[in-house]
């Protein structure tokens, strides 16, 4: 029976999610469960996608990643696949009407990844946009539920927020991006000589990007609310512990908050949401 496979596709999703991301897995839990599903579907999608040019290294990377890109378009055509990935992923793109355009241009930005590109503003924009701002934009479209007028009105919002938590993804894997994988996102930024100077500048943008995400957060639908909240407090809690830390230990280890202190921000959050004080 293929609601068998389904359900095993599901899981697959599921354990894909949950075994990558606390901080992504313990939002989706305080979705309305209408949303898990489709969630985990659109990061298993995505979190495969970023294996495969973050950690195939002794594999075909451009090749493999071809091979993913078709098998995702004949998925969503066929209206199954095979891979467990991408059979829950075509039920959440075909179910929820996510654009082709989306796929296409995160799939560009993974495509990006294996060009070894020097990355000015307009190809750092361009990365930004595919590698997270359409992310954001797969995840309004399940939560606005065939609502085109919500999705229109929260579009900016959620491109804004997918930019600021990828940002906060550069500065916090710096020394791991640019000593591991020799790349360097941030536009006209020597990494040879990174002060505090220039972590400053960087750190003013991602909170413009915050501060737009958040009013769009509030404007969310109710189901979908505090699990993007959630993802919100954690990454902004990550970005100040990265503001307290000097630009020589950013290139130096991996900032990170420790799994108790997400849970106490759980908490807190939890409170500040209930009473609409966010």
């Amino acid at each position: 029976m293929k609601d068998l496979f389904d359900m095993i596709s599901k899981k697959s999703s599921k354990l894909t999610t949950v075994t990558y991301s606390t901080s992504f897995s313990l939002g989706i839990r305080f979705f309305s469960k209408r949303f898990h599903d489709p969630i985990y579907a659109i990061y298993g999608f995505v979190r495969f996608a970023d294996e495969i040019v973050d950690s195939f290294h002794n594999f075909d990377k451009a090749r493999l990643l071809s091979r993913f890109k078709q098998d995702t378009y004949l998925a969503i055509d066929e209206k199954i696949s095979l891979n467990p990935i991408l059979n829950n992923f075509q039920w959440a793109v075909n179910k929820y009407g996510i654009e082709r355009d989306l796929i296409e241009k995160f799939l560009h930005s993974m495509e990006m990844d294996l060009q070894g590109i020097t990355y000015d503003q307009p190809a750092f924009e361009e990365y930004i946009l595919g590698s997270a701002e359409v992310v954001g934009l797969m995840c309004l479209r399940v939560f606005c539920e065939a609502n085109n007028d919500k999705y229109i009105e929260l579009k900016h919002s959620a491109m804004r927020l997918g930019s600021a938590f990828q940002k906060i993804n550069f500065l916090r894997d710096l020394k791991a991006d640019y000593q591991g994988l020799g790349r360097s996102y941030f536009p006209n930024i020597d990494l040879s000589h990174f002060d505090d100077q220039t972590k400053q500048k960087i750190e003013d943008d991602i909170a413009l990007d915050f501060a737009d995400g958040l009013s769009g957060i509030r404007r969310l639908p109710r189901g979908a609310r505090f699990g993007v909240y959630m993802a919100y407090v954690n990454f902004y809690n990550l970005f100040l512990k990265i503001k307290r830390t000097r630009s020589s230990q950013i290139m130096r280890e991996r900032i990170r908050i420790p799994n108790r202190t997400k849970y106490k921000l759980l908490v807190t959050s939890y409170v500040r949401h209930q009473l609409n004080m966010f």
